[in-house]
């Protein structure tokens, strides 16, 4: 599969700081390619540089197939860009907002309408057209700016906390657009999310954690980093029952209270041999798999939290930009 971002010992110092630390990574095209990180990782510096909102120190990337450095026109007609805070004008309708974000990527003047239809039909707001925005609730507004960050066909759009302060309903809605994206379209997302089973949805993940990636693979493979699949079991016989495991399977028994746990690979087909062959009678029995928050925690030691930093300055400084 052709790389759509290529990531080549990026790196970035602020006044003696390095916050993004030699880095490489490829995004395959099409593909939903998760960013993780603590605040203070190096996430946004590194969203920041293939944006070409900020110059790299050492290091490059190509976008597109455009260098961040060389190419920076190229790379902003590349992407889309939907930012965590709203960078909508309320005072427009729908329709003005596309159109303002049209003209400024340059696209011509007898496609807006063909676009604008497209892009507000995709989030199901075309009926909603010629409202003023400051009416739409807040997931009717992050629809609409997914919208406005498909306007002019991009390579890559990035998502910085797509849902954030959405309620579950409507996240799942705005979930549903973005994999409809990825089916039809093959477009690249590059997304960043502190909702782990949000996290789950994509092909890839990768964690950076002091300016370093510390891990990059899909979801399944994460998980296995921090271990097996824990089986939890009680019974009034629980010293039997415990003798019975590791005699029969040969793997070690822990007790939490009352609670026998095992631990074991592929839980949901080994259940079933407990229920066969166990001869101790079993009260109850449950399944934990490994979760994306255990590998945040496995390899940062901590648990991945909301951003602090807003989002507001990043695209007005990425639309002045785009002025130039």
């Amino acid at each position: 599969m052709v790389n759509i971002i290529e990531v080549k010992n990026l790196t970035r110092k602020f006044n003696g700081l390095t916050a993004v630390d030699d880095i490489s990574f490829e995004v395959k095209k099409g593909e939903i390619f998760g960013f993780l990180g603590p605040n203070g990782a190096g996430k946004s510096t590194t969203i920041n540089m293939l944006s070409t909102i900020i110059a790299p120190t050492n290091g490059n990337a190509l976008v597109n197939g455009f260098s961040i450095i060389g190419d920076k026109d190229e790379v902003r007609k590349s992407i889309g860009l939907v930012f965590q805070d709203p960078s909508l004008d309320d005072r427009l309708t729908a329709d003005e907002n596309l159109c303002f974000h049209a003209r400024l990527y340059g696209v011509p003047k007898d496609e807006y309408n063909k676009r604008i239809e497209e892009v507000l039909k995709l989030v199901e707001l075309w009926d909603r057209k010629d409202d003023i925005v400051k009416t739409f609730s807040g997931g009717m507004k992050r629809r609409l700016e997914i919208a406005r960050g498909l306007i002019h066909y991009p390579a890559v759009l990035f998502l910085d906390e797509p849902t954030l302060g959405l309620d579950p309903q409507t996240r799942v809605h705005i979930w549903d657009y973005i994999m409809k994206l990825k089916r039809e379209r093959e477009m690249t997302i590059f997304m960043t999310t502190h909702y782990m089973n949000e996290a789950e949805y994509c092909d890839r993940i990768g964690i950076i954690d002091n300016g370093k990636i510390v891990a990059l693979d899909t979801p399944a493979n994460l998980k296995k980093m921090v271990g097996g699949d824990i089986i939890s079991l009680t019974s009034q016989d629980k010293q039997t029952l415990k003798k019975e495991l590791e005699e029969k399977y040969g793997k070690e028994v822990k007790e939490e209270d009352d609670i026998l746990k095992i631990e074991v690979v592929e839980g949901e087909k080994f259940m079933p041999r407990l229920f066969n062959e166990l001869q101790t009678k079993i009260d109850s029995i449950s399944l934990k798999k490994p979760a994306l928050d255990d590998v945040f925690l496995f390899l940062t030691g901590r648990k991945i939290r909301e951003e602090e930093a807003s989002s507001k300055d990043f695209m007005r400084n990425f639309m002045r930009m785009r002025g130039r």
